[in-house]
C-alpha cells in the first residue's frame, strides 16, 4: 500500500512504526512477499524489552 501511495505521488514518503516493530526485517518481508507478525500494542511503551526485541525473523 505504501509504494502504491508514493507511485501515485500522493506523498514523499511513508512511515511504517508499529510494522517495524513488530517485523525489524520489514524490508526483507516486502521484498518477499513474506506474512507480517501482528504488533501487540499491549507491550508498547511497557520498559522491556517484551514486545520489541522478541518478534519472530523470517525463517531461512
Amino acid at each position: 500500500m505504501g509504494e502504491a501511495v508514493l507511485e501515485e505521488g500522493l506523498a514523499n514518503a511513508v512511515a511504517y512504526g508499529r510494522l517495524y516493530i513488530s517485523n525489524p526485517d520489514l524490508a526483507e518481508r516486502f521484498k518477499t512477499n513474506a506474512r507480517l507478525n501482528s504488533y501487540d500494542r499491549a507491550t508498547f511503551y511497557g520498559g522491556a524489552q517484551l514486545g520489541y526485541t522478541d518478534y519472530p525473523a523470517i525463517q531461512e
